[in-house]
């Protein structure tokens, strides 16, 4: 009778590396032939049969110690295989179909599914025992469930995982991800958060901070199906073994509260090893120090955009982002996709997509359309498309097995041009690079600055089929996603009036030279004339009511300004506004003039000034805007602000929807711009869209300029998290 040992050294080197687990090699591979033997009964090591398979190039190629030498030093038969979906079939070669013995004992180290065929090919007699060691149970479900015995590897063999503690700030989480467009789903986050931990180790406490039941004090929140569960938000968080920990309203509160927790954990002497914060508040930043003079591995979970310039500066704290772990919705492609009515999905950036265009991006340099899998694996490594060769080898499987590539003899393989991803990442990708490399051409300039890009791509008839070209965001997506291709560049550049204030321009990437402009483009080239010759009016004092028959985004935009500004200088205490922060806050709604043509207009019509402020918070001065308060285009845009926002209380004291058509019902008498105001609001973060309910709105009550308006007096102290925050928005 024979007993087989096969371990997984690839999935074990990684199940390890991302829990955290630090192991000796030498006692790993040793302690693992020792404990088969003795599970087999065997009176000693030598009569196992004992096998270490891995891709052993690849943890050379790593810099890491010689793994296959300590292996082979323990006892093992060391088996190269580079590519995982030829595992079974290899090992059945080489082995088992040579075994004039029927197997009595199979062990595989493994938490990977990819060795579980060996179970229905190898010969076995009938009391034959299959035992399967490792980190989580991935046969329930499987019809292997009752038939092989699971063991958990790190029980095993004694090994010891880091413990885990976590302080989630929600309050100020829950606010930051929705003031970056982003629908707080308490499923998803529950899921990724506990998912995301467990990565880092073995979890002993997992806390969410926040003032639970305050109506008004957090975004709204809602659950895979799109119900608002704000009040079963605490319930939930339980159930998933995460203490609802409740503070009062503020940001001052749960800072407090949350420090004074990890300190006293910190104190003890079992205390965890890794300390997760997820916030992205800079006033964390003394109490994390702390925690690294002790030893203590510190992670920050924050959102990006939200997180302190602090907190991801210092050296010895690690920053993962919130919106990268998890999969959360925005809410532009919410509402877009709740009034799109045909089932055709967004087509957008993935990892086949960049297969191709790496695919693509070879073939041109090689002039040829047959590409090797060796060479094709290698140029998304170098791309950073994959993380390893193992997974570009991976990637490039499923791309094979989905259709995308076609397999050629002697390994080499082909993309299929009919296969959808194939054509339609080709069409947006020559439409995308073409148009920036006509702008080039025809307007003679250096680079493509990214709005104008946006819109020129807006009228392109080309893209205008089911799933493309849906909006400003899908088109940001691909932008993006062909910067990463390293088919264009991606700059940021001071703004040509604004130097404070940097702007995100494109290029043509200098290696990129799968495709070629054309030598001319009407319709662009008559759409930048069109622009130019809007900036070179003469429009400057000239009544608001008249320039709104000519340049309409222009007033909006000066209305947009003297509601923004007036409300972070009344906020803050401040008499001025960063320039350049306003320009990031508003530039969603700039169409590339309309914000410089209405500070000019506001400039020199008296109503606002801009000059040089010393920045309390920098060694140099910023430049920044003012406004004239009692100048009338100010006090008609802060009066019709403050008329709206007493509309909204109406209805919320009256516990009716938010919505345009009731807002017109309340408020028959005014002729309300909705399309205007409700954008106004929301930019201003003093209403939310409900998610799953399109059209409808939360108002923020607590909200400052809310409580301004309805005459409540708000300390600094008790204002709402999320606003006036370093990095929140301005």
């Amino acid at each position: 009778m024979a007993a087989y040992l096969v371990v997984d050294v690839d999935d074990l080197m990684h199940r390890f590396r991302v829990r955290g687990i630090v192991v000796d090699l030498q006692e790993l591979a040793v302690g693992l032939r020792g404990g088969a033997a003795l599970a087999a009964g065997l009176i000693n090591a030598d009569k196992l049969k004992a096998i270490a398979v891995a891709d052993w190039q690849s943890h050379r190629a790593q810099g890491s110690i010689d793994l296959q030498y300590i292996f082979k030093a323990a006892g093992y038969d060391v088996f190269d295989i580079p590519r995982r979906d030829s595992m079974t079939d290899a090992l059945i070669i080489h082995y088992f179909s040579y075994d004039p013995e029927p197997v009595s004992e199979l062990i595989l180290a493994t938490t990977s599914p990819d060795l579980i065929p060996l179970v229905r090919r190898v010969k076995m007699t009938r009391t034959a025992r299959i035992r399967m060691w490792g980190s989580e149970d991935v046969l329930k479900g499987t019809e292997f469930a009752e038939d092989i015995i699971f063991q958990p590897l790190e029980s095993l063999l004694g090994i010891q995982s880091k413990n885990v503690a976590i302080y989630i700030d929600f309050e100020n989480i829950a606010i930051s991800l929705n003031e970056q467009g982003f629908v707080v789903n308490l499923d998803i986050l529950i899921t990724s958060f506990v998912t995301q931990a467990k990565a880092h180790g073995h979890v002993v406490k997992m806390a969410a901070y926040a003032p639970w039941g305050q109506r008004g004090t957090l975004p709204p929140m809602v659950d895979t199906s799109g119900r608002e569960i704000a009040d079963e938000a605490p319930s939930r968080l339980a159930l998933a073994n995460i203490d609802p920990v409740f503070n009062l309203p503020g940001k001052n509160s749960a800072d407090v509260r949350i420090a004074r927790d990890v300190i006293t954990d910190a104190a003890h002497s079992d205390s965890a090893d890794v300390f997760i914060l997820a916030s992205g508040d800079r006033d964390f930043n003394d109490v994390l120090n702390t925690l690294l003079m002790r030893n203590r591995t510190v992670i920050v979970w924050g959102v990006r955009g939200s997180t302190s310039r602090m907190l991801e500066n210092n050296p010895g704290i690690t920053v993962e982002y919130i919106d990268q772990f998890t999969r959360l919705q925005t809410h532009q492609s919410l509402s877009k996709s709740a009034i799109v009515e045909d089932n055709h999905e967004s087509f957008t950036p993935s990892q086949w997509s960049s297969v191709v265009a790496q695919f693509d991006r070879l073939a041109a340099e090689l002039e040829t359309d047959q590409i090797s899998m060796r060479r094709l694996i290698d140029q998304l490594f170098t791309v950073n498309a994959v993380i390893s060769h193992q997974r570009g080898e991976d990637l490039v499987s499923q791309a094979i097995s989905l259709g995308v590539l076609k397999m050629i003899a002697n390994g080499y393989v082909t993309v299929n041009a009919a296969h959808p991803i194939a054509d339609k990442t080709r069409l947006i990708r020559d439409r995308i690079a073409t148009r920036v490399a006509n702008t080039l051409s025809v307007r003679g300039w250096e680079y493509v600055n990214y709005g104008f890009l946006l819109k020129g791509l807006a009228m392109d008839k080309d893209l205008e089929r089911p799933g493309l070209n849906l909006d400003d965001q899908w088109r940001s997506h691909w932008i993006d996603a062909l910067v990463r291709e390293q088919i264009l560049e991606r700059n940021l550049i001071p703004h040509r009036h604004n130097p404070d204030d940097l702007v995100p321009v494109i290029k043509l990437s200098s290696s990129q030279v799968s495709m070629r402009a054309t030598s001319e483009m009407p319709a662009l080239t008559q759409l930048a004339s069109q622009q130019e010759q809007l900036i070179d009016n003469l429009w400057l004092e000239t009544p608001l009511d008249e320039l709104e028959t000519v340049e309409p985004g222009t007033v909006n935009m000066v209305r947009r300004i003297i509601v923004s500004v007036e409300q972070f200088t009344s906020f803050r205490g401040f008499a001025w506004c960063p320039l350049g922060s306003l320009h990031r806050r508003l530039m969603t709604y700039d169409n590339g003039i309309s914000f410089q043509r209405a500070v000019e207009y506001l400039v020199e019509n008296g109503a606002a000034a801009i000059q040089e402020y010393p920045n309390p918070q920098s060694n140099f001065t910023t430049k920044g805007i003012s406004l004239v308060m009692n100048h009338p285009l100010v006090s008609e845009a802060v009066q019709a602000r403050d008329a709206f926002v007493r509309v909204l209380l109406q209805l919320y004291s009256r516990d009716l929807p938010v919505s345009r058509q009731t807002v017109q019902l309340e408020d028959p008498q005014n002729d309300w711009d909705l399309e205007l105001w409700f954008s106004v609001m929301e930019t201003e973060n003093v209403l939310n869209a409900l998610p799953g309910r399109p059209g409808q709105y939360s108002l923020f009550r607590s909200h400052h300029t809310v409580n301004q308006v309805a005459g409540i007096n708000v300390s600094p102290e008790r204002r709402p998290a999320g606003e006036g925050r370093e990095d929140g928005g301005r």
